[in-house]
């Protein structure tokens, strides 16, 4: 009885240590786990801020350039009630762009267009810069 007794307290110490082991083995993966969570959070936080600090940039910004516009419209338009006011030359007036009211034209359509960031082609079959095949002769290929 005494054996079986003893045998039971082996097997007891046994399954404990097993236990404890096996309990460690789990807590590392889970404490990676909880470390990983918490660096993902920690960066997104982080990305968030930097959002934040994006749109504020770009809020400010846009203020910024709406108030450089304000500015040169009130130089501009300074300028030409000062020109208006001081000089009475036709001539010198068609120059500057004022009509004889003292405001600035914006010139007639025709003349006047935005400027373009291509050059524009003198036949409408000729190849784009674009154009996979720009700049080849005839039957060439693009060199790999």
């Amino acid at each position: 009885m005494t054996n079986l007794i003893l045998a039971a307290i082996v097997a007891l110490v046994v399954g404990l240590v097993i236990g404890i082991l096996f309990g460690r083995s789990g807590q590392g993966a889970t404490l990676r786990q909880r470390r990983a969570e918490q660096q993902i959070d920690e960066l997104r936080s982080e990305f968030t801020r930097y959002q934040a600090q994006v749109n504020e940039h770009f809020m400010e910004s846009s203020q910024l350039l709406r108030r450089f516009n304000d500015a040169y419209r009130d130089v501009n338009q300074h300028m030409a009630r000062g020109a208006n006011r001081l000089c009475n030359d036709e001539d010198w007036m068609d120059q500057v762009g004022q009509d004889s009211s003292g405001r600035l034209e914006h010139g007639n359509s025709e003349t006047s267009e935005p400027p373009r960031d291509y050059a524009p082609k003198d036949d409408p079959e000729d190849k784009g810069t674009l154009a996979e095949d720009y700049g080849l002769r005839k039957g060439e290929k693009r060199p790999a």
